[in-house]
């Protein structure tokens, strides 16, 4: 087979299939969601950058194959790998009416006083390149807890941040195996820092090597020592929100409705966990499967790789250890994000735990649900991150100045 001759061909079917996958992928629950979502999610994010490629990459090809009938095929399938890509930057101009919406269905008509943000208060990064964490982070690997480097946090504020800034705590996910405070969630830290925020990006420790609960422990403990130490940084400690996606999600959920359950925090159980608000971004929120969203293989990585092997009551500690079911009243203001593409957090358990939040929650409860979007879009600073972001940071910074009528009863200051 002469592949120089075919080359146009070739290109152009994984143009189109990589487009397409994209668009809408493949697989969502199975073996094949991983690789469905690592093949697909830079081309949700950057389609217009990808499109460019198809063209260029069909081209190359051709112009070496001299073939007509291959340069014929290849540039019909780049044509329309070129149009989906198109078709799923369209799709991306939805995103600040949707998150708009959202925000006026958590605030009421507060929303309207909500600060409107310019479109890029700073350029917002478009990769999480090491110049951009050089550029926020002032105190690196600060260590809050007794397990190294494993259980310490980055510290994002500009040099002139003023006395007494609002705090965000971010926490990373990874599936609860795997990450750290690097690379995830810059293009929000960046904006609220630009903003006057102070930002604490935090890791913890990772299964299997450490079983559940440490993670949520070391969760909690990042709480406490935010709240005794950020004055430091230039944060304010009376009022703490706390975000973070996927796995991180889940953790930032959990700790935002179990505040100060000494339960979850062995050798501080006398701290104060509490925070003002919560924006978990493609969470998980229920280890049960109430929703039969997730497959059997869910449950199996759990009980496999998170979870002791000596569990006594699995079912219980699955249930414990769900966000889903510690909903309560007095939990504090949140704002939920997820996409209805989501290869590895099914969308469906963000809508189970929005409809609980909104049926027993006193406080604001907002639903951003973005269509055609993948897990960790965040990762990119793409148009649609760059509205969410912006929603974010208004949703924050009016839940942070009305929190005193905003947050329930011993979740707001302290």
């Amino acid at each position: 087979m002469d592949l120089r001759r075919h080359a146009p061909t070739v290109v152009g079917a994984a143009a189109l299939l990589h487009a397409l996958n994209g668009r809408r992928p493949f697989a969502t629950r199975g073996p094949f969601a991983l690789p469905s979502f690592g093949f697909g999610l830079a081309a949700s994010e950057l389609p217009l950058q990808h499109a460019a490629a198809y063209a260029v990459g069909t081209g190359v090809a051709s112009a070496r194959a001299r073939d007509r009938g291959a340069m014929a095929v290849g540039a019909a399938l780049a044509t329309a790998a070129v149009a989906t890509a198109a078709a799923s930057r369209r799709r991306m101009e939805s995103a600040s009416e949707i998150v708009d919406a959202a925000l006026v269905d958590a605030l009421g008509t507060a929303a309207d006083a909500s600060p409107r943000m310019a479109p890029r208060t700073a350029e917002l990064p478009l990769l999480p390149t090491p110049r951009v964490h050089r550029r926020h982070v002032h105190d690196e690997r600060v260590i809050y807890g007794e397990y190294g480097r494993r259980t310490s946090l980055d510290i994002w504020r500009r040099a002139d941040v003023r006395p007494d800034a609002p705090v965000l705590i971010q926490i990373h996910g990874g599936g609860w195996v795997s990450g750290d405070q690097e690379v995830q969630a810059y293009p929000l830290m960046s904006h609220l820092v630009e903003r006057g925020w102070v930002c604490v990006a935090a890791t913890y420790r990772l299964a299997p090597w450490s079983r559940w609960p440490a993670q949520i422990h070391d969760v909690k403990r990042v709480i406490a020592w935010t709240r005794d130490n950020v004055a430091e940084y230039g944060g304010d400690p009376s009022w703490l929100a706390i975000t973070g996606g996927s796995a991180g999600g889940h953790l930032v959920s959990l700790a935002a409705l179990t505040a100060d359950d000494p339960a979850l925090q062995p050798g501080f159980e006398d701290a104060d966990t509490r925070v003002g608000a919560a924006v978990p971004f493609y969470g998980v929120y229920d280890w049960t499967n109430r929703t039969g969203a997730w497959g059997r293989d869910f449950r199996f990585f759990l009980e496999r790789f998170i979870l002791h092997p000596d569990t006594a009551d699995v079912e219980e500690t699955l249930r414990n250890a769900s966000p889903l079911s510690h909903v309560r009243p007095d939990a504090p203001p949140m704002l939920l994000i997820h996409g209805d593409n989501d290869s590895l957090a099914p969308v469906a358990d963000a809508r189970a735990m929005v409809a609980a939040m909104q049926a027993t929650s006193n406080a604001a409860v907002g639903y951003i649900e973005l269509p055609g979007t993948q897990h960790a879009f965040d990762l990119f600073g793409s148009e649609r991150t760059a509205a969410v972001v912006r929603g974010v940071g208004r949703f924050l910074e009016h839940v942070h100045a009305r929190r005193e009528t905003v947050c329930p009863q011993g979740a707001g200051p302290q």
